[in-house]
């Protein structure tokens, strides 16, 4: 059985292999699908309705334990490629 993550976006529950993994690497969010970098990550679908509730939210900044902004337009262009 796939272990599940929570969305930050929509807050739903969806299978691992189904979710982009981003973690913050030292001023940047990136994405850390693959290969699985280590740190504290965040789950988002990559759906741009996801990304703009987690953008409207904060979520992502709390997710992820940073008080360094986000910047939307290169978090678009890792979760939209």
């Amino acid at each position: 059985m796939e272990p599940e993550r929570t969305c930050t976006g929509c807050r739903t529950r969806a299978p691992q292999s189904t979710l982009e993994r981003f973690v913050v690497a030292g001023d940047l969010i990136v994405r850390a699908t693959a290969p699985r970098l280590a740190g504290r990550g965040a789950y988002l679908h990559p759906r741009r309705r996801c990304l703009d509730q987690a953008l409207k939210r904060g979520a992502l900044q709390r997710a992820l334990h940073t008080t360094k902004p986000v910047d939307p337009d290169a978090l678009e262009g890792l979760v939209f490629r």
